[in-house]
């Protein structure tokens, strides 16, 4: 009964709160890919096209002097869909392979809309690195 891909979805801290409703949403907007270590994901200064969710593996995100590793229920490439600008502000790469989500710009903007809780969390994860980056 249902998607399987539910209850993986529900397990990504991003998705937690989102309703029954809101996750079935994202399980048909989302395409999931994979790709090896060494592949760079998003690269500074071109259009951001989409919001990327890690299933499994880690990424490195190098912006200025912050390298950041993100892992499994973590995201990234949201900031380029936030702003006005459009453009990546640093390069991710994958330091082992990675499966993930991708989301495309208008159905990102499309679930921030419709899943309130998708969003407060996001803002909640954005506070804390802006804050990092800050101090770091």
């Amino acid at each position: 009964m249902g998607d399987p891909r539910l209850d993986t979805f529900r397990r990504i801290p991003l998705f937690a709160g989102c309703s029954d409703e809101g996750l079935q949403r994202i399980v048909e907007l989302a395409t999931e890919a994979e790709v090896p270590a060494g592949h760079v994901l998003i690269q500074p200064g071109l259009e951001g096209s989409g919001f990327f969710v890690l299933e499994e593996g880690t990424v490195t995100v190098e912006a200025h002097d912050h390298p950041a590793e993100l892992g499994p229920g973590e995201f990234f490439g949201e900031l380029a869909l936030l702003t006005p600008e459009a453009v990546r502000s640093a390069r991710v790469r994958a330091t082992t392979p990675v499966r993930f989500l991708a989301i495309s710009r208008r159905d990102f903007e499309s679930l921030l809309e419709g899943e309130p809780k998708m969003a407060l969390a996001m803002l909640r994860t954005l506070a804390h690195r802006l804050a990092v980056a800050a101090h770091g």
